[in-house]
Formats: structure tokens, C-alpha cells, sequence
């Protein structure tokens, strides 16, 4: 469940609740019943580095692309007269 955070708008009081997504906002006071306001607050996840696709998605040899193995040989084709003996 998510953490908000209000403040009122009559004592400065501040607050944090955690409450479902289906609970409507609060709107009083719980100090002395004035207007409250939602605080928003900055997003919880930081991504951090020189980004996915220079670190993770490229070869050993700085291609963008590993190279595809090679194919493998074709079996050799049996004859009659080579299965008869």
C-alpha cells in the first residue's frame, strides 16, 4: 500500500498515512480539523549509470550485435552402393 503525505493548510501540520488505492484522500485535520492538501513527493525509483543499451546490450568487441555462430556441416549423403557393404 502507499505512504502519503498531507499538510493543512490552517496549522501547518504535516503527516504521512498509509492507505489503500481505494481510500478516497483525506480532507480534514486530524490536529484541528482544517483543509488538508496532498503532498506529492519525487518518484521512488533512480536510475543511475551510462544507460542499458551502452552497458548490457553489446558484445566484448563493442559491436552492437554477437556475432552468429557458424552453421554446422551438412551430414554426408549415403548411397546404395555404399550402404550395401
Amino acid at each position: 500500500m502507499p505512504t502519503y503525505a498531507y499538510a493543512c493548510k490552517d496549522c501547518s501540520h504535516a503527516f504521512e498515512i498509509v492507505q489503500p488505492f481505494t481510500d478516497s484522500s483525506l480532507t480534514s485535520c486530524p490536529e484541528c480539523e482544517g483543509t488538508l492538501r496532498k503532498k506529492f513527493n519525487s518518484v521512488g525509483v533512480v536510475f543511475k549509470g551510462s544507460g542499458f543499451y551502452r552497458t548490457d546490450s553489446r558484445a566484448a568487441n563493442g559491436s552492437t550485435v554477437a556475432p552468429a555462430p557458424a552453421p554446422a556441416a551438412p551430414a554426408p549423403a549415403v548411397t546404395a552402393s555404399a550402404a550395401a557393404s
